[in-house]
């Protein structure tokens, strides 16, 4: 295998036939030497025997169909979550104890098995939904495929096979190329059957433009896009024909690498910042779970465990199983209590919300957990061409010729792409072209392959893009004054001025474009009745050429020193640029073709099939002028990069162009300054991969360039950025992208010049193809990920809450206040819309003037978590004290709590119920709850049992209400109310609402306030869950004060912490 392709990174092992080439540097071997190795001639090519030894050692030219992840391993690895695990505890455990309670007498009814079943059902759906995911992440690799050619015409023992399928073939085949073929293999050039021969590779290599092949040997260490003499698989001939011979086939070329470092990086996909915080939040949670359950059980022990101690030792060990398996269903209850169930379907809904606002934007998210990550990206990697680019060659400068000899005029041509309606020519004389103007405008129509049509809403390109260019510049001249276009053509056709062009001056022959002489010629019948010779080519060598340059009025002058000077001056301007430059000159005396009309028999015909006599045809031109072409920048991107820079997001661009274009891009769109020197800050793929301190190169502020870069050069450079800590956003659109896109962070595509390849690995496609709509969509993520912890510190503080009210119940010894079912209701319904709704909490305005936060930043920093275990802790209170008001007081704050007729019962009795059948006379009333009423006739004790279910609705009620009005605590994590009231989020408003609606629902519905075990409150009982519940707002109020008095301390103890962390 060629050496371009050996550090690619280690290969795996298989059983298969090796699919890695010879060792032999066909490049760097002459055509002789390289049929020689492969003992074949051009002439008869392999003989089958040959073929059938080859194809024995390397196999079929096809790339390997990599083994899949099973669905039954996909299914087990959506059970990694350490959230998910815990649920699955919880809900198997809950499963027993009903079954066990249902076969001991208990309530064997729909509410003992509603917990486990809701919990079973959230797994299952988010296993669904992760399965679906990851089995969509292989399918780069088979759009891979579809680059690959289905046929090749072949010799083989001396016949032409035309139609030979692809995959057939082996190392040492020779392949015929022709004008529009896909490359079948990697192969090197043997011979040219036309004079020049072009293929189009950026896809592959990025550069910009077409390359034209060699037989030539090149340097053994050359890089991919310096192989003049071999063409790769997947690429396409866009001009000319040759013969080839076939060196790599399968995984050893070029695009077979790019497969494998595809599914390499597939390999190593690692969790979004996010996913690693909430697991490090499971496992803090799971080990707080842990110690509060067995704490909340030892607590209770004397309940179910008693013994007696004779001479000093434990004797008589009394236990009891009912009363040891009701306290473990209350640890389970304070595990469910624990566990935000709700947080994963809300963050899926809030991040499925992220991806529409983005479509919005035409960023089309295709993974969810991407919309998160833009949030924190902090290096955005971005390839030049198509880009930060628009992968259109475009005129940008035109010059003719002045009124008199050594004068020039330099016309500015506006546009970036191929349609011809995009931009002007500045200082255009309009229906008045001078007669210099129009020869310029005849040479670029006539003598011009390309065509230009409209796609949809775009322009695209067919043959080589400078022509192209050439063409639409063309119809921005306009028609000359006096011509008209007749019925030819319509107004809705795109290149209508060419077409008259074409009209007036027929093409008889074509003098094709050679690297030798650097210019092509055309012969044309011209409208003035004879033959002219009109071309286009390098500058230099047409001026070599020219003899004359004609002026603004037609006339023609003798070429002198001084304005052959000005015009050589005018190109070196345009080359400092970084402009490709084409000029343009023509010739009327033609004698031998004066009666030439493309007849083969002509003498004048042998001329032309004889391209070493092209140089003596193209002699003593007239220049006329010349034009300055660029792939433009987007117009766009250069206020999208200076946003980059003002939210802290470093911009480094790496390309497979060469340097020169790439640096004089980067000066244009301001990654670097106008003047900066940038020695150390623009090296080629090949330097950066020599260089002693890489890690400290990519260090460097500001921005950077990585020039002629393969595909292994990018995929060092996301790696090391990783390795450093930075969140890396990687944009792309060719083959040569797709490995690095699927290693970074966050892979970006284009959507509309992107290949399938690069589209299938990435996490984003850009529909509009603009580097400002990533800028646009950083700042939705960095917004998402704000209304994301605003709803998880929610969730997670109502959670705290929910653990404080069992504790407490636990610790005091009260009967329990809420039931595992009434606590999943709670954190699944009642919470999630009001958590849902804090994910469309408006932006901040300053949200894209902030450095990006680090991937390792605490989503619960030690302030916010004292501030929740405060308002954890009132809640926990508030929960429990409504519950022993309702048994101990009969009024509270003025508020009448008799209307029911229920019985008080000192604190005393409350915290000892256990021991109810030991009271001597205790006797208690019956009471109402809607239309029930509630007797104890038969066993008083009932009353702390099922009598309990009116403090228990009113311990429920506080909970919801409280963590309604603690949503609106959430909406800023230090703004007060007072300077961002509520209706700034409508949203928020409406999900209250709805979770107020669904509470009554359960309320006064009698059969699922039987399901929940609760009863209707009345208006007083509403007054006083009201009054229980406000002063959260008031104390989260107070701690928000607190927090932004102290904002700027705790920040800078953060902040050296985390330097000190990094030493």
């Amino acid at each position: 295998m060629g050496k371009g392709s050996q550090d690619y990174g280690k290969r795996e092992n298989t059983d298969r036939k090796s699919p890695i080439q010879d060792d032999f540097p066909a490049w760097a071997r002459d055509v002789k030497e390289c049929e020689e190795y492969y003992g074949v001639t051009r002439e008869y090519g392999l003989s089958i025997a040959q073929v059938e030894k080859q194809r024995e050692k390397f196999g079929y030219n096809e790339l390997e169909k990599h083994e899949g992840t099973s669905t039954f391993q996909l299914i087990l690895e959506q059970f990694n979550d350490t959230l998910v695990r815990i649920l699955l505890v919880a809900a198997i455990v809950s499963f027993v104890l009903a079954w066990v309670d249902g076969d001991e007498g208990g309530e064997m009814g729909i509410t003992a098995f509603v917990e486990p079943l809701v919990i079973f059902l959230i797994l299952i759906v988010n296993a669904i939904v992760g399965v679906w995911q990851e089995s969509n992440a292989e399918k780069a690799l088979e759009a891979l495929k579809e680059i690959q050619s289905e046929h090749a015409t072949v010799i083989r023992e001396g016949k032409r096979i035309s139609n030979l399928p692809a995959k057939e073939l082996v190392p040492g085949d020779i392949v015929e190329l022709r004008v529009g073929d896909k490359v079948p293999a990697d192969m090197r050039v043997l011979s040219l059957v036309s004079s020049t021969f072009r293929v189009e590779q950026g896809s592959l290599t990025g550069e910009s433009e077409a390359v034209s092949k060699t037989v030539k040997v090149v340097p053994e260490n050359s890089d991919i896009q310096g192989k003049k003499c071999m063409v790769f698989a997947g690429t396409t001939v866009v001009n000319g024909n040759c013969i080839c011979l076939v060196t790599q086939t399968g995984m050893g070329t070029e695009i077979g690498q790019v497969h494998l470092q595809i599914h390499e990086a597939s390999q190593s996909e690692e969790d979004t910042p996010l996913k690693k915080k909430l697991n490090e939040f499971g496992e803090v949670l799971t080990m707080i779970i842990g110690l509060i359950c067995a704490l909340v059980w030892l607590m209770n022990l004397n309940y179910f465990l008693s013994w007696e101690y004779v001479d000093g030792w434990p004797r008589n060990f009394k236990f009891s199983f009912e009363k040891c398996t009701y306290y473990f269903e209350i640890a389970v209850a304070l595990a469910v209590a624990a566990i935000p169930e709700g947080l994963p379907a809300v963050i899926t809904t809030c991040l499925a919300l992220g991806t529409r606002k983005m479509a919005q934007k035409n960023a089309l998210v295709r993974k969810l957990p991407s919309v998160e990550t833009l949030g924190c990206t902090t290096v955005i990697c971005s390839d030049k061409t198509g880009t930060l680019t628009t992968n259109q060659m475009s005129v940008t400068e035109l010059v003719a010729m002045g009124s008199k000899a050594g004068t020039l005029r330099s016309f500015e041509v506006e546009g970036t792409t191929f349609n011809p309606f995009n931009g002007k020519i500045n200082n255009w004389p309009v229906g008045r072209m001078d007669a210099n103007l129009q020869m310029i405008a005849k040479i670029a129509a006539v003598c011009n392959d390309a065509g230009v049509e409209q796609s949809g809403s775009h322009y695209v390109a067919s043959g080589m893009p400078t022509e192209a260019a050439l063409k639409v510049l063309v119809e921005k001249m306009g028609f000359p004054e006096g011509l008209n276009d007749g019925s030819s053509s319509s107004l809705k056709d795109v290149l209508r001025c060419c077409q008259l062009w074409n009209k007036l001056e027929q093409r008889i022959a074509t003098l094709e474009f050679d690297r030798d002489r650097k210019s092509m010629g055309v012969i044309v019948n011209s409208s003035s009745g004879k033959k002219s010779l009109l071309v286009k080519g390098a500058v230099e060598n047409l001026l070599e050429r020219s003899s004359f340059i004609q002026l603004l009025d037609g006339s023609v002058v003798e070429l002198d020193e001084y304005s052959k000077d000005q015009i050589l001056r005018s190109l070196r301007e345009m080359s400092t640029s970084a402009l490709r430059c084409l000029g343009f000159a023509y010739k009327d005396d033609l004698s031998e073709f004066a009666t030439y009309n493309g007849d083969e028999d002509h003498p004048a015909h042998q001329i032309l099939l004889n391209p070493a006599r092209y140089s003596s045809v193209e002699s003593r031109l007239i220049f006329v002028g010349l034009v300055g072409l660029k792939d433009p920048p987007r117009p766009e991107v250069r206020q999208a990069i200076e946003d980059c820079r003002t939210a802290g997001i470093r911009v480094m661009v790496i390309t497979g162009d060469n340097k020169n274009t790439a640096e004089a891009i980067c000066h244009d769109i301001g990654v670097f300054g106008p003047h900066e020197d940038i020695s150390s800050r623009s090296l080629t793929g090949k330097d950066f991969m020599i260089h002693p301190d890489q890690k400290n190169h990519l260090r460097q502020s500001g921005g950077l360039l990585f020039s002629r870069a393969e595909p292994r050069h990018k995929q060092e450079i996301v790696r090391l950025l990783k390795e450093d800590g930075e969140v890396v956003a990687m944009t792309g659109d060719g083959v040569n992208d797709a490995p690095a896109l699927k290693l970074a962070d966050i892979g970006i595509a284009m959507g509309i010049t992107g290949t399938e390849v690069a589209k299938e690995a990435s996490d984003m496609v850009l529909a509009d193809d603009n580097f400002s709509t990533i800028v646009a969509a950083v700042g939705e993520g960095r917004s998402i990920y704000d209304n994301m912890k605003a709803f998880i510190r929610y969730m997670i503080s109502s959670n705290i809450g929910e653990v404080a009210s069992i504790f407490l119940t636990a610790a005091l010894g009260i009967p329990e206040g809420m039931i595992p079912v009434q606590l999943l209701w709670v954190n699944l319904v009642t919470d999630g819309p009001p958590a849902t709704a804090l994910g469309f909490n408006p932006p901040d305005k300053d949200i894209m003037k902030k450095p990006p936060r680090r991937s390792d930043d605490s989503l619960i920093t030690p302030w916010i978590l004292f501030r929740y275990l405060v308002i954890g802790f009132y809640v926990g209170l508030a929960t429990v004290g409504v519950f022993i008001i309702w048994y101990t007081h009969d009024t509270f704050l003025g508020i009448d709590l008799s209307g029911d007729g229920h019985s008080l019962v000192p604190y005393s009795q409350l915290a000892n119920w256990g021991q109810c059948h030991s009271w001597q006379n205790f006797s208690v009333s019956p009471f109402t709850a809607g239309s029930q009423e509630f007797t104890f006739d038969v066993n008083p004790c009932e009353y702390f049992h099922s009598g309990k279910i009116k403090a228990s609705t009113l311990s429920l009620s506080v909970l919801v209400t409280i963590e309604m009005f603690n949503s609106l605590n959430a909406l800023s994590e230090d703004s007060s109310l007072l300077t961002m009231p509520p209706w700034v989020n409508p949203w928020l408003l409406l999900a209250m609402s709805i979770s107020f609606g669904l509470h009554f629902l359960i309320l006064y519905v009698p059969f699922l306030a039987q399901v929940f075990g609760i009863v209707p409150l009345s208006l007083n009982e509403w007054l006083l869950v009201l009054t229980v519940s406000l002063p959260v707002i008031l104390i989260d109020e107070v701690l928000k004060f607190i927090g932004r008095c102290t904002s700027g301390l705790r920040y800078s103890n953060a902040r050296n912490f985390s330097k000190r962390k990094e030493e």
